[in-house]
């Protein structure tokens, strides 16, 4: 019988869901439309859902795992919100005091078909949506986060932090100038 997700240690969890890179695939934006549609149907009306991370980036290679952005109203109680999420398939993997994140997707037996990440944080707390919407506009930049993203997948196969702190300068470089570019 395979160990349950919750009993198993990071490395455990890194072991059985690798850093996979993939060609980009249309399917993700649909992926993202449907259970952005299923959200909309529990979330509180004024909920923002975006699509966000290398998915939402055209013609690139990523990671077949579909982020999701929820933005909620200061006033609105994360852990409700979290509560209703966990109610409707999601995993908290996360938390902190402002931002909670969950997963669909993971088996004990590894990926599902659909795989996502949701990231629930407070009105205006979307970086990606300013990364996403700055590689889209700049396709040679989208490359060469490609390449980066590419050049550290072997290295980091086993190792989601190591991944995203590697890729976290490129991340933060081309962010501050996508929110520069809109002064």
């Amino acid at each position: 019988m395979a160990k349950k997700l919750s009993e198993m240690t990071l490395e455990e969890l890194w072991q059985l869901f690798p850093i996979v890179l993939t060609e980009h695939n249309d399917c993700w934006d649909r992926y993202y439309a449907e259970e952005a549609s299923a959200l909309k149907r529990v979330l509180p009306e004024a909920t923002k859902i975006n699509h966000v991370g290398s998915t939402a980036v055209k013609e690139i290679w990523a990671k077949p795992i579909v982020d999701i952005l929820v933005e909620v109203g200061a006033g609105t109680n994360l852990a409700e919100i979290a509560d209703i999420l966990q109610d409707n398939g999601w995993i908290k993997m996360s938390e902190a005091e402002e931002r909670i994140s969950f997963n669909k997707g993971y088996t004990e037996h590894g990926f599902d078909d659909k795989v996502y990440h949701l990231h629930l944080r407070y009105f205006g707390d979307n970086d990606e949506i300013y990364f996403r919407d700055y590689l889209n506009a700049h396709p040679e930049l989208a490359k060469e986060y490609e390449v980066l993203k590419l050049e550290l997948w072997k290295k980091f196969e086993h190792d989601r932090d190591g991944y995203t702190a590697a890729k976290g300068e490129f991340v933060a470089r081309y962010t501050a100038m996508a929110k520069q570019s809109l002064k």
